[in-house]
């Protein structure tokens, strides 16, 4: 047995840091979101990376503006103290029209440190 299996948890007991980012994700508000990162964060989204707090920004805008979707959270689970996975369902007008996104949450003091969203 590892102690590191992800176990369910309710969306309300998911850490403020990833609730604030999520709200402000889905509200397209850039300036808050950008908020629940550490200066140096990581976020890995579709193949790309972006390093730091510029580039992050940089990605916020650009998804909030891509395409036109709505996002649901439909699962959330904690592996340890600082690693929780939140999924997603989204459905819009992307390529594929809907898809299911693991969000991998690793947190440093209390923010987001890397992010890594996959399907």
């Amino acid at each position: 047995m590892h102690d590191n299996q992800p176990r369910t948890i309710t969306p309300d007991a998911l850490p403020e840091v990833i609730t604030r980012y999520l709200k402000a994700h889905r509200a397209h508000d850039t300036a808050t979101a950008i908020t629940a990162f550490t200066g140096e964060a990581t976020v890995i989204d579709d193949g790309n990376t972006y390093e730091g707090a510029e580039s992050i920004e940089g990605w916020l805008d650009r998804s909030a503006t891509e395409f036109t979707y709505t996002i649901h959270l439909t699962n959330a689970q904690q592996i340890d103290a600082t690693h929780y996975i939140a999924t997603h369902h989204l459905a819009g007008n992307f390529p594929g029209g809907t898809v299911d996104l693991r969000y991998r949450f690793t947190l440093r003091d209390d923010l987001i440190e890397r992010l890594v969203i996959e399907p």
